[in-house]
């Protein structure tokens, strides 16, 4: 079958690629999915990046960009603030690229920067742009301890989350507990019913739908169609499918071709793609695990 491609080219072989992931430890794992470590060395990297939550990320080998939904591109920096994405988008990294990162849940974004995710969705910014000044400052030593080899993956990972947790900034509690309402609604079901997350919130229905737009990105209808589509990409990335997941699968599209299309826009590959054994980068990121925002 022949390779998705972005303008400039094929993509990168997927096993080029390394990636470990980092479990977050104690209280940062509230605002930390997972701590993740990239690598690839070939000369120019080309993939796709499904659509994901907030990252704090250092990018100590590689400069690259990505391309936007809305057209033109954002440049990488060392130390990137990774907004949440509504859809698939490509990059390409002049390599090596090594990233060292932290995928932020809903909490952590809202807690660290304080932004509005809708407003800020599908961008790729300089953390320095955005953050207190003390976060790039530290991103940057880490980066320079990493290319000195003083440093590795998991001691960066830690000291990451030590400074994401001093820099944290809890919302109200009403609005806490509307995250975590959220986040229950979408692990529910591949489709729950919107109306469920309505009747269960405290605020109207308004304030409901602005308030999930501003803490995930998506009113709760597109957030439920992204989820869905992560969701059933992560299934579909298995060996073998129980019966109960096929069964779950039909009922949450019309057909086949909708299902198809809706992975294609939020996975940035097709279903057959999606168990290919030397595919490690993109299986591993729609694990459930790395979906943990709606598994808890």
């Amino acid at each position: 079958m022949k390779r998705e491609q972005l303008a400039g080219g094929d993509l990168t072989p997927p096993n080029r690629f390394t990636l470990d992931y980092i479990p977050p430890q104690g209280p940062v794992a509230d605002l930390v999915t997972t701590f993740y470590h990239f690598r690839c060395d070939d000369p120019l990297v080309r993939d796709i990046q499904p659509a994901a939550v907030g990252h704090l990320s250092l990018f100590p080998y590689g400069v690259g960009r990505m391309t936007l939904p809305q057209g033109g591109h954002d440049a990488s920096h060392g130390v990137n603030l990774l907004t949440p994405f509504a859809q698939a988008v490509p990059f390409e990294v002049d390599g090596p690229f090594h990233a060292i990162g932290a995928a932020l849940s809903p909490l952590g974004w809202a807690a660290l920067t304080g932004l509005n995710a809708q407003d800020h969705a599908n961008r790729l910014y300089a953390a320095a742009d955005w953050l207190p000044p003390a976060i790039t400052e530290t991103g940057e030593r880490l980066c320079a301890a990493y290319r000195q080899g003083t440093m590795d993956a998991g001691a960066i990972a830690a000291e990451l989350g030590q400074v994401i947790l001093a820099h944290a900034r809890l919302p109200r509690p009403k609005h806490l507990e509307l995250m975590a309402q959220t986040g229950r609604w979408l692990a529910s079901g591949l489709l729950p019913d919107v109306d469920d997350l309505y009747a269960a919130s405290k605020f109207s229905r308004r304030q409901t739908q602005r308030l999930v737009q501003q803490y995930f990105g998506l009113s709760p209808v597109a957030l439920r169609r992204k989820y869905r589509a992560l969701r059933a990409g992560g299934m579909l990335s298995q060996p073998t499918l129980a019966p109960e997941e096929e069964a779950a699968l039909a009922e949450a599209f019309y057909d086949q071709p909708h299902m198809i299309r809706e992975i294609r826009h939020f996975v940035g590959r097709t279903p057959a793609r999606l168990g290919d054994p030397d595919s490690p980068y993109l299986n591993e990121l729609i694990a459930s695990k790395n979906l943990r925002e709606i598994y808890r």
